[in-house]
């Protein structure tokens, strides 16, 4: 049975050892939490899916294919999905 959850945004995911992780948040820096995996295989493993597993990642992912497929076909890939001009403003990269 699970002890809990962690909402992982805004949070630090480092290898601290052979075969431990912890998740540290930036909010609370001196909170920190460890787990330790069976192998170094499996400690990479988990620290890769969990950083893939942030709200920022999947942003940045979606920005980088948005403008990939803008790219190669001269559409907007959301404009079928009704996103408004200030959402897709949001997505886009500040340029001053």
């Amino acid at each position: 049975q699970p002890i809990g959850a962690l909402l992982l945004e805004h949070c630090r995911i480092t290898k601290e050892e052979e075969n431990v992780f912890s998740i540290s948040f930036v909010e609370e820096p001196e909170r920190k939490y460890c787990f330790e995996c069976d192998s170094e295989e499996q400690c990479r493993e988990w620290v890769e899916a969990l950083k893939r597993a942030s709200y920022e990642f999947m942003r940045r992912s979606l920005i980088f294919y948005r403008t990939e497929i803008q790219k190669m076909t001269g559409k907007d890939p959301l404009e079928q999905y009704g996103i408004s001009e200030e959402a897709r403003f949001q997505l886009g990269t500040h340029k001053q």
